[in-house]
């Protein structure tokens, strides 16, 4: 019988941070390995937990849970959505212009969904998180990559986006705080990527999730107040920044002209409803979010457990022979990548694979952010520092393992 084939459009996506790593990270736990798992960023993994108010807002609301809510979500966490744009400076967002999902991911999908047409364009950081990507192509889109190089502080080039444009090129994704790399971009260069999406007329696509995970006097800037009548959808949620993934629960705001948006949040709405609803009791806990206390600062200032792991990753790169790294201003992820003039025929995949089985450590290689040539890897800055700095052990012992091969027969040639 002919096998099921599945869709063509899968050929080209990729998601390695839970691929064929993973896969075997899990075969060999299977089989009583101990592994370090740092490719996921999943604060429930690591110990932590949502703060206790979030908790509390859901059994307080399990009766009004039973049935679908208004697809758009709940009007108290919609309104809590728009109470903090409005605190933002971003006055021309209301509950109508508010979608609750599961999770920003599928935010991210209908949005794209909403957008794209066969052959479409979308301007997409490398590297990115690859979601986007994948969203992109499995709705029709095809990616332009504009390259966010550690030279230049893993930050972006406006020009260089600019001549990526095409008349077929439709919006520009920006990740800030960014995963993988942990930059955080300044109000100057959001203004001119602002006005590139002005003269092309754009939309703009913000990725917020770790919007107050910044380290060491880093400042966020949300990109809705600067876009000011460019249209933008800003997104956020609760699962980085207040530590509760398996909620589920995202949310994106619409901003800008209203004549111009119009249709698009008419599709936004259609697709929402299409879907029916976000999780109905994890929405509750939104308000609670947005309204009570900052959980996240203390871990971020220094005594902070996320602020010592963020520095023990800078350590152990700094002590490190092979590594360099742009120190991450924010998120909860270290990009550091493997120095060519040590290692000139490094290949991270290669690497990431041979340091789960060396030493078991699971990583992602920077590749699977679709970043081309890539001698980087992500690791996420939740475990405890102590681990972090025994991992740095591990990754140095294989490093100088592959630096031993690679001068051997450099030597016997000689």
């Amino acid at each position: 019988m002919t096998p099921i084939a599945p869709s063509a459009r899968l050929a080209e996506v990729r998601y390695e941070i839970r691929g064929a790593l993973a896969r075997r990270a899990r075969e060999m736990e299977a089989a009583g390995a101990p592994i370090v798992h740092l490719n996921i960023g999943n604060p429930g993994r690591f110990g932590f937990r949502a703060p206790a108010h979030l908790v509390d807002a859901i059994p307080a609301h399990l009766a009004h849970s039973d049935g679908y809510c208004q697809e758009q979500g709940i009007d108290e966490a919609r309104d809590a959505v728009v109470a903090r744009q409005h605190a933002r400076g971003v006055a021309d967002v209301d509950a109508d212009r508010v979608f609750i999902g599961n999770g920003v991911s599928e935010l991210i999908d209908i949005s794209l969904r909403a957008l794209l047409g066969p052959g479409d364009e979308v301007l997409l950081p490398s590297p990115d998180y690859p979601l986007w990507s994948a969203s992109t192509v499995l709705n029709g889109g095809r990616p332009r990559y504009y390259r966010c190089l550690a030279a230049n502080g893993h930050l972006p080039d406006p020009e260089e986006m600019e001549r990526l444009i095409t008349p077929r090129t439709r919006a520009i994704v920006l990740i800030n705080p960014n995963n993988p790399t942990g930059a955080v971009y300044p109000r100057a260069l959001l203004e001119r990527i602002v006005a590139l999406a002005a003269r092309h007329d754009l939309l703009l696509l913000s990725d917020e999730i770790y919007d107050d995970i910044v380290y060491d006097g880093a400042a966020f800037e949300p990109l809705a107040p600067l876009a000011g009548d460019v249209p933008c959808l800003s997104f956020s949620g609760l699962s980085k920044v207040h530590r509760a993934c398996g909620f589920r629960i995202g949310w994106m705001s619409l901003s800008g002209d209203r004549a111009r948006t119009a249709e698009l949040r008419d599709a936004l709405q259609l697709l929402s409803a299409l879907r029916l609803c976000a999780n109905v009791p994890a929405q509750w806990a939104v308000r609670a979010a947005l309204e009570g206390p900052n959980t996240i600062g203390p871990l971020l200032q220094p005594g902070g457990r996320l602020h010592a792991a963020r520095q023990a990753v800078l350590d152990g790169v700094a002590a490190s022979r092979h590594l360099e790294l742009v120190a991450p201003r924010g998120a909860l992820y270290a990009f550091p990548a493997v120095r060519a003039e040590t290692l000139p025929t490094f290949d991270d995949s290669d690497f990431a694979l041979r340091l789960l089985e060396e030493e078991g450590v699971l990583l992602a290689p920077g590749s699977s952010f679709n970043v081309e040539a890539s001698r980087h890897l992500r690791l996420t800055l939740l475990p405890e520092p102590d681990t972090l700095r025994d991992v740095f052990v591990r990754i140095e012992r294989v490093l100088e393992r592959m630096s031993e091969t690679t001068a051997r027969p450099a030597r016997a040639s000689a």
